[in-house]
């Protein structure tokens, strides 16, 4: 990339953030509202009547789920809701006629939702050590699986609105594949407590390995190993982001 690309993508970086940063309650403190509702409810009701792992109470295993699940949920929304409004709108053609690439383009929408996970995560953290105490024993797993979720569902999203034509479109996207798979993904639970049947399926589901990543870096206790989630995580990252620079090369839907 020469410097006036570089400025482009840069530019477009920012404007992404700016523009969740304007809706902030909407963005960034709604999600720690309902992590929080989602921690009042499951940890008062399975406060101890359940233990995942030893030592570890119910409401502390909890919080890391919750955090990479509103990851998973707002990463998505960051780059899907952004194209979608563009393509709707109309405003996408000023974007696509800049001396921004393909790759600078992926590259700028993928960054601004990294920085929405991670704003989410950290806030709903923060907020949560606050009535629960949560140790860290690998913090390179929490930071290293943090921007991989996030940049992992900023492609996905990318994708998704690149595909939809019509916001009813992407809420089928949404409510019936993101939805399921992160609420089926041991947010709640250890994939250990399913049935030999669930267990196996569960282990298909990428979002599992995300979380369980995610909880290691934590608890230094996972349902996988660690090293298996970072492997599968990297795989559907790549593989996403291989989509993703196709579709964007081709103009798929955006050139129309």
């Amino acid at each position: 990339m020469n410097a006036a690309s570089l400025r482009g993508v840069y530019t477009l970086f920012a404007k992404e953030v700016w523009r969740f940063m304007k809706v902030f309650v909407q963005t960034i403190l709604t999600p720690v509202v309902t992590a929080l509702l989602y921690l009042l409810v499951f940890g008062q009701a399975l406060e101890g009547n359940v233990e995942v792992y030893e030592g570890v109470a119910y409401s502390a295993f909890l919080i890391p789920g919750l955090m990479m699940m509103s990851i998973i949920q707002n990463a998505f929304a960051n780059s899907s809701s952004s194209l979608i409004q563009s393509k709707m709108m109309g405003n996408l053609v000023f974007v696509l006629l800049s001396p921004i690439s393909s790759l600078g383009f992926f590259v700028a929408f993928t960054a601004a939702a990294v920085v929405r996970g991670v704003l989410v995560a950290l806030a709903v953290y923060l907020v949560a050590i606050l009535f629960v105490d949560l140790p860290l024993e690998a913090g390179w797993a929490v930071l290293v699986f943090a921007v991989l979720g996030s940049a992992t569902l900023g492609v996905l999203g990318l994708i998704a609105g690149v595909w939809a034509e019509k916001f009813d479109q992407l809420a089928g996207f949404q409510n019936f594949f993101i939805l399921p798979l992160s609420f089926l993904s041991g947010v709640f639970y250890s994939i250990h407590s399913l049935p030999g049947i669930w267990q196996t399926v569960s282990q298909f589901n990428p979002f599992f390995y995300l979380i369980d990543g995610f909880r290691y870096g934590f608890f230094g206790q996972s349902d996988a190993d660690p090293m298996l989630s970072l492997g599968v995580t990297l795989v559907f990252l790549l593989g996403l982001s291989a989509v993703a620079l196709l579709i964007l090369h081709k103009g798929y839907k955006i050139r129309e």
